[in-house]
């Protein structure tokens, strides 16, 4: 019975431990992300100019750069056409770009791609045109784009006002009144 009494406490001591140890290096935060969604808000004095756009492929558009879309409102979703979570935010995407398009917003779609068939740029035009996608994309296949927004799941939007600063970002699905509340308030403050 002693025996049987310390083997139990020798895996409950353990399972603490390893929960410990999971919790302190941060695995946790990398093995719950796929479920996790999060929105942050910035207040102009907040936001951070974002970061250019690597080089890459451009679908649906000729290369377009941060610098010449000052005066626009820009939206800039990380995604790759594999992902079921970004195949489930792409009716609100592009019912944003109908909507917004002509009136100051640009839609940029950042490919980084999770698994080898989506780094094929044929595969991926395949895919933007199955879709129904006609907006910019642009190929980031060596991540140089999804490093330097920090980004850490698909899909991930990011909300620049007219002067490139960075003012929400949203990882996961979801948030989508939130969403097209601050496309329509950017855009306001554009026109003003």
């Amino acid at each position: 019975m002693e025996r049987r009494r310390n083997l139990l406490i020798g895996i409950a001591v353990g399972v603490i431990f390893v929960a410990i140890s999971v919790y302190a290096t941060g695995l946790t935060r990398l093995v719950l992300s796929p479920f996790r969604s999060s929105s942050s808000t910035y207040k102009t004095s907040e936001a951070a100019t974002a970061p250019d756009l690597a080089s890459g492929e451009w679908i649906n558009s000729e290369p377009l750069k941060l610098k010449d879309l000052r005066g626009h409102v820009v939206l800039i979703e990380f995604w790759t056409f594999g992902c079921y979570n970004c195949r489930n935010t792409l009716p609100f995407i592009k019912g944003w770009y109908d909507r917004y398009h002509d009136k100051g917003l640009t839609l940029i779609g950042v490919h980084s791609p999770e698994f080898e068939e989506e780094r094929n740029v044929e595969n991926l035009r395949r895919e933007v045109a199955s879709l129904g996608i006609r907006y910019a994309v642009v190929t980031d296949n060596d991540y140089q784009t999804w490093n330097a927004y920090h980004v850490e799941a698909w899909p991930t939007t990011f909300l620049l006002d007219n002067q490139g600063r960075i003012r929400w970002m949203h990882e996961g699905e979801g948030a989508y009144d939130e969403a097209e509340q601050l496309i329509q308030k950017l855009l306001a403050e554009n026109a003003t």
